[in-house]
């Protein structure tokens, strides 16, 4: 259980992925997810579901 809720914590836009061994620090969630999905919806296969996986 966490000592402060997560609702008290603040926000940031930051997100991190490792996908394919490669760690990528993100500035904004929004354009992480575009690309994600983007990924998700050009590719088939095991790269799929990599992608997917990252998206969700």
């Amino acid at each position: 259980m966490l000592k402060i809720s997560e609702l008290a914590m603040p926000r940031t836009r930051n997100v991190t992925t490792l996908c394919n061994g490669r760690r990528e620090v993100w500035t904004d969630y929004e354009e992480a997810k575009a690309y994600f999905l983007e990924m998700m919806m050009s590719t088939d296969g095991e790269e799929h579901e990599r992608a997917e996986c990252v998206y969700i």
